[in-house]
């Protein structure tokens, strides 16, 4: 089978880096060659080898860097890599030149559904793969034609988000009662998520709702302010920040409601989807790709960004209505078996790879 390598020069671990992990260790398991080339301090090198996945530390400064094109160059040759797929800015200059000296074709992601202000690195690439329809038509309103650009949401592993996951381990470390709801926010902590919506929300949910409970799962570059945010707002009894965690399924399990108030940017994330193949309904806004992934009425509820009153009226509603919400959280269970799972994900992606690769031909393999 043909030997995938994916770069990327991000030094966080987000949504973006853990589908670049899923993705690979579903080639490695499904008898692909997939490696991973990142920057040798990155969370995502760190956290690929845990995950049992090849990867290799190669510093990428910036897009003109040198050392790193060669580099890349070097480890396309010595493991006779059929086809690059790049993920961020830095490491889609070096890795799509690398790539196109050793006339290997390009798959370049797009993750994010911020406005492109220079299309240039993305005509490196033979295909774009976008994380949903939203970003895709960012891509194309950017200059790239439509043909080259094709949208593939991230895929749930159903193997570890399902109905039958429970979340009573979470709970019980919450020490909450059976009559204690609790509403979440799991995400990188940056300004573009939306906490300190979701924090004033949690305090017109609280008027309403005094049993009420809020988990912050992840962690980021506004953590410390979010925790600061939480005590000036008097949140501190009722909000738990747990920091980075790797049981999400039992995360999305425990709670009754999953919110996402981003308020700039969002791509097509990954936690919703991870919510709705639990069974948990999810409140989000009608930023980037989640109104393609939240039926309104259906799977949760869509209101707009930055209106916490509009946020704590959706989540109350879920609340106060338990027959609703499992009817969403079966809905939304529903949505996911029918086409969101990662063996759909990666089924598409495949097909784009084997069509370039078919395309180019199999490369000489570097005589």
């Amino acid at each position: 089978m043909p030997t995938i390598l994916h770069t990327e020069a991000s030094l966080g671990l987000g949504g973006q880096e853990l589908r670049i992990v899923a993705e690979s260790r579903w080639l490695r398991d499904h008898g692909w060659g997939a490696l991973i080339a990142c920057q040798p301090e990155s969370r995502l090198f760190a956290e690929a080898r845990t995950a049992g996945v090849d990867a290799v530390a190669l510093p990428m400064r910036n897009a003109v860097d040198l050392g790193a094109l060669l580099a890349l160059r070097r480890l396309m040759k010595a493991l006779a890599v059929d086809l690059v797929h790049t993920h961020s800015s830095t490491d889609s200059w070096s890795g799509a030149l690398a790539a196109k000296s050793l006339r290997l074709p390009v798959v370049r992601s797009r993750h994010v559904s911020i406005a492109i202000r220079s299309a240039l690195v993305y005509r490196l690439a033979d295909r774009i793969v976008t994380s949903g329809e939203a970003v895709r038509a960012i891509v194309v309103r950017a200059g790239i034609a439509p043909e080259r650009v094709v949208a593939i949401p991230p895929g749930v592993d159903t193997a570890r988000f399902h109905p039958a996951v429970s979340g009573k381990t979470v709970r019980d470390e919450l020490r909450l009662g059976a009559g204690e709801p609790l509403v979440g926010l799991v995400a990188n902590i940056r300004g573009s998520k939306g906490h300190n919506v979701f924090l004033e929300a949690a305090r017109e949910i609280l008027r309403q709702a005094p049993l009420a409970r809020f988990l912050i799962v992840g962690d980021g570059v506004g953590y410390d302010e979010v925790r600061r945010r939480v005590s000036d707002l008097g949140l501190a009894e009722h909000a738990t920040m747990t920091g980075f965690r790797r049981d999400i399924p039992e995360v999305m399990a425990a709670l009754d409601v999953l919110v996402l108030p981003s308020i700039r940017s969002e791509a097509t994330s990954q936690v919703i989807p991870q919510a709705l193949a639990v069974g948990t309904p999810v409140v989000a806004t009608t930023v980037g790709g989640s109104p393609e992934l939240v039926r309104d009425g259906e799977t949760g509820r869509l209101v707009p960004p930055e209106d916490p009153p509009a946020l704590a009226r959706a989540v109350l509603e879920i609340l106060r209505d338990p027959e609703r919400a499992r009817a969403m959280g079966r809905a939304g269970q529903a949505a996911i078996s029918a086409g969101l799972t990662l063996d759909a994900s990666m089924a598409r992606t495949t097909a784009v790879y084997r069509e370039l690769l078919a395309g180019r031909g199999r490369p000489p393999h570097y005589r």
